[in-house]
């Protein structure tokens, strides 16, 4: 795990092959078909040498379809036990820190219907104010996820709805989980996550929502995706230039990234154990090191 652009799928990948196993994702957007580039998927790493080692849960939507941690939470373990019986070790790779503490920590989820009365409630009130009510609750709303009206709206019906119907850990299911965190410190990050964004709008990120919006994906739709959908479906509707396109983007992934860092502390103080490993080794070096952690 680790904050967004830290090189995460290309160490796991590695891992993978000195395992011999498989990788499940742990992204929230990553599931969708059709949005690659924009997510981050960077399947090209892979294929190792010819060699390309299996992955799961990406790809397993249409764009414009909806999926949620409760769904997230039973696809994996279906993974999981697969994988598992074949007698190998699943890597869990993504950024999705909701996503990974539902599994780590084994919440007993429950599918929240809609609830048209408070929806209606909110209709119409900005994202700060929303946010102001999302501070409200307890802190179990991944912030990270709701820079839309929409994922706000769907937060705060899931923070009231499990307010009254309380989140609980079973105890079926209880994963030996080794967690590795890739790090940088805050300023290499900052010039990993720009250099980054240049490169997918040099390989095609605006083509590839041209593509989506062109299969009868709406502009709403894409900006319900939040963060590089958002600012390109503005971008195409001509409600921003690109030059402001790009920057309020690039801002918008920083303080994406420096959430996802507070959601991976607020594991740690939660009692889960992550083993930081500078980003910055080499990938022998970084594999190295792990596997030398699961020996012990």
């Amino acid at each position: 795990m680790g904050a967004t652009a830290g090189g995460k799928t290309g160490v796991a990948v590695h891992l993978a092959k000195a395992l011999g196993t498989e990788i499940i994702s742990a992204d929230s957007r990553q599931v969708y078909r059709g949005m690659d580039i924009g997510t981050g998927k960077d399947l090209d790493e892979y294929t190792i040498d010819g060699h390309t080692i299996p992955y799961h849960l990406i790809d397993i939507l249409d764009a414009g379809e909806k999926y949620n941690v409760f769904e997230y939470q039973s696809d994996f373990f279906k993974v999981y036990d697969n994988i598992r019986s074949r007698g190998m070790i699943p890597v869990l790779c993504g950024g999705t820190g909701l996503y990974i503490e539902s599994v780590l920590k084994n919440y007993n989820l429950p599918n929240v219907p809609e609830d048209k009365d408070l929806r209606k409630l909110l209709e119409g009130k900005t994202i700060e104010e929303l946010e102001i009510i999302l501070r409200t609750y307890k802190p179990l709303n991944n912030n990270s996820d709701y820079d839309t009206a929409k994922r706000a709206i769907r937060a705060i019906e899931i923070a009231e709805y499990t307010k009254r119907n309380p989140l609980c850990t079973t105890s079926n299911r209880n994963l030996n989980s080794l967690n590795i965190g890739i790090l940088f410190d805050r300023e290499q990050r900052r010039q990993r996550i720009t250099a980054r964004l240049k490169q997918r709008l040099e390989n095609g990120m605006i083509e590839e929502a041209e593509g989506l919006l062109k299969q009868g994906i709406s502009y709403e739709s894409l900006e319900y995706y939040g963060l590089e959908y958002k600012y390109l479906a503005w971008y195409l509707q001509g409600k921003i230039t690109y030059d402001e396109m790009f920057e309020q983007l690039n801002t918008s992934i920083h303080r994406f990234a420096k959430r996802q860092m507070t959601w991976f502390r607020k594991m740690e103080r939660d009692g889960i154990v992550i083993h930081w490993i500078d980003g910055g080794l080499s990938m022998d070096e970084k594999v190295g090191e792990i596997l030398e952690l699961m020996k012990k």
